[in-house]
């Protein structure tokens, strides 16, 4: 078997990268200019003393520019150099500073070496043995020290280990002197040995930077997967807050405006009933890019959790600037989303809300854009709403309402108004919807729109669902065996065993017959725990009750769900019916959700028609169960009796067929 040799180009190169400073590792130039910033001063102070000692030895005997003035020549040099590396203490050096300080050290090293080498050769000659001695001392001792000192800068070390042994060992070895050759060769080989042991130093050094970088860059993985929502790669809630608290200490201390927006997807859910949460995922990762791909460079932009969004924008940005923003959002998230399933539409909601005008912590503004959200879902869904003054006055009214309804002796101050549920077909009355209402001795007439979002955003919404059912129940056990009582349910209500046992135990405690009850609940309510939810209201119905879904198409609901559901009605929300005959678009809805509920078998009531011409279309379209101020505003217990006088009820002419 032949040995190939070694090029020397080969030989060269690997010499070549021996004694360089190591460009290609960041990390490890950083290290060793940290490592430097301590060692080297130590190193220039040793040589200046051991340099100082030895002249002082000389002074008397050897010419002064040689004994004084080169040292006091070198003396500055290295004063220089310790003032240098003494301010690199206080500095956090990049790659390229640490570079540039390494390499001077470098080239320094080896014109140093020569300078102190050749001075101390030049004493010499001066002086007698004794002198003679110190001069083999001092550059024995001193090498080992800059060594020492010089560890984790290989070039350098080797540089001056080269050029003083070399120059020492030739000198002392042709001086004749047997003590000054022993003196060569122990010096030689004390060198060689540190020169050893610097090698692994080095080496241990190195790996312990390399260890220390893969380290840093693990924990930096796991702190960005930490704060990466993985399904749509954007910052996820954690990040979110982290760059919050950030941002708005830097708006704080500069004096800048910090806006906070939050997206909330409307029609998501649905998504997700139809086509599985396969296809709900793709739709969110597909909503995050067209999102960051919308959002400008300096924008913050990360998924909070479920289908909600949020952006951090800093500096100076308009109202008029925010909402255009918002608009835009809107507008591209409503362009369907084409998957292999199905072409998917969606809308969104956003709420913006701005430091310093209305918010003073990071949390204040973010609570402030998460109600400007909720506002705007309730108010203006799928448009962008600005927190403003008033909604900061609603937040204040909500907080005392909050409050007074805590301490309220809610037997005494709940009542109950009823509006009836006309069917247009025979012009005679089918039913009341009890509707709460409350007056505080505090606060006075509260609206139920008002009190009762607080109580369910609080959680207590059964301390009011309870006694309100109670005094319903109570009222309609009056009222003609025909006549239907309509009642609303809040999610709440049905979300826990226990609170529908005490539902169950109300309506089995009074002397209304369960199979004249309607109780209604929100299409809110597909948003809480599907599965007791349901749950629930197959319990109710199995007790006789009906069930009707109340504001039926402002987006919550699904085909699947409606199914899942032992409804027995559906009711249209107003919104849909107001000027009905003059917008194509209302129409169109109401035509749609009628065939709807009879192509399903259920009965459809329509809310708040108010006008003969809203009356005229919803006939035309098979609308018959009408609820609205066009028959009659809510009324109090008292003023029923004399309602179903004036107008036929289901009762009385059952009464009439049978005589």
């Amino acid at each position: 078997m032949t040995i190939q040799p070694i090029p020397l180009t080969s030989r060269l190169a690997k010499v070549r990268a021996f004694m360089s400073i190591p460009l290609d590792k960041p990390e490890l130039l950083k290290a060793q200019y940290r490592a430097f910033s301590y060692q080297l001063p130590l190193m220039y102070v040793i040589l200046l003393i051991n340099t100082w000692v030895l002249a002082a030895t000389h002074i008397l005997v050897a010419p002064a520019w040689l004994a004084v003035y080169i040292p006091i020549v070198l003396t500055l040099v290295c004063a220089v150099r310790i003032i240098s590396w003494s301010r690199s203490l206080r500095i956090a050096p990049t790659h390229e500073v640490a570079a540039r300080a390494l390499a001077r050290t470098n080239r320094l090293a080896s014109i140093l070496a020569v300078a102190f080498t050749g001075w101390a050769l030049l004493l010499f000659p001066y002086g007698d043995a004794y002198a003679k001695g110190h001069v083999a001392f001092y550059m024995a001792i001193t090498v080992i020290g800059v060594i020492f000192c010089l560890m984790h800068l290989r070039p350098a070390a080797f540089t001056v280990a080269a050029v003083v042994n070399g120059a020492f060992f030739i000198f002392f070895a042709l001086s004749g002197n047997a003590v000054f050759i022993a003196i060569a060769i122990n010096t030689g080989l004390v060198s060689g040995t540190m020169l050893v042991i610097l090698l692994i130093q080095y080496r241990d050094f190195t790996r312990l930077i390399e260890a220390k970088i893969k380290t840093e860059a693990l924990s930096n993985e796991n702190f960005r997967l930490a704060n990466l929502d993985s399904l749509t790669e954007l910052p996820n809630r954690r990040a979110f807050f982290s760059h919050l608290g950030e941002s708005f200490a830097d708006a704080e201390t500069h004096g800048q405006s910090l806006a906070v927006g939050i997206i909330d997807l409307d029609g998501f859910k649905p998504v997700n009933d139809l086509y599985g949460h396969g296809t709900g995922d793709k739709l969110l990762h597909e909503v995050g890019q067209r999102l960051a791909g919308l959002c400008p460079a300096n924008m913050h932009l990360a998924r909070l959790g479920g289908d909600e969004f949020a952006l951090i924008m800093p500096g100076p940005t308009s109202e008029a600037e925010l909402l255009a923003l918002g608009e835009s959002l809107c507008t591209a998230l409503r362009v369907p989303f084409v998957f292999a399933e199905a072409a998917v539409q969606i809308s969104c909601s956003i709420g913006f809300a701005v430091y310093p005008e209305k918010a003073t912590s990071a949390a204040d503004l973010f609570e402030r854009a998460d109600y400007a959200l909720y506002h705007g879902k309730r108010t203006k869904r799928g448009k962008a709403v600005l927190f403003s003054s008033d909604h900061d006055a609603e937040i204040r009214r909500d907080a005392k309402i909050e409050q007074v309804l805590q301490m309220a002796n809610l037997q005494e101050e709940l009542s109950v108004v009823f509006q009836p549920i006309v069917d247009v077909r025979l012009d005679e009355t089918v039913g009341f919807e009890a509707l709460a209402r409350w007056t505080s001795p505090v606060l006075g007439n509260v609206p139920p729109a008002q009190f009762i979002p607080v109580a369910e955003r609080a959680g207590f919404i059964n301390r009011i669902t309870r006694p309100l059912l109670e005094k319903a129940l109570a009222v309609a056990a009056n009222w003609p065996t025909g006549i239907r009582l309509s009642f609303n349910l809040s999610a709440q209500d049905l979300t826990s065993p226990e609170g529908l046992l005490h539902l169950i135990s109300i309506i089995h405690a009074s002397r209304f017959d369960p199979k004249r009850l309607e109780l209604e609940i929100t299409e809110t309510a597909f948003a809480a725990d599907f599965g007791q939810i349901q749950s629930a209201i197959t319990a109710l119905k199995a007790l006789g009750c009906g069930i009707s879904l109340d504001d039926f198409g402002i987006g919550y609901s699904s085909l699947s769900r409606l199914h899942a559901l032992p409804l027995t009605k559906i009711k249209i929300d107003r919104s849909f019916v107001t000027d009905l005959h003059e917008k194509p678009a209302s129409y169109k809805i109401v035509k749609s959700l009628l065939a709807l509920g009879r192509d399903m078998g259920l009965d459809c009531v329509i809310e708040g028609v108010e006008t003969r011409e809203e009356l005229a279309v919803l006939r035309e379209l098979g609308g018959f169960l009408i609820q609205g101020y066009f028959y009659s505003r809510p009324m109090r217990e008292s003023d029923i009796p004399a309602f179903l006088n004036l107008r036929p009820n289901v009762s009385r002419r059952h009464h009439a067929h049978l005589h």
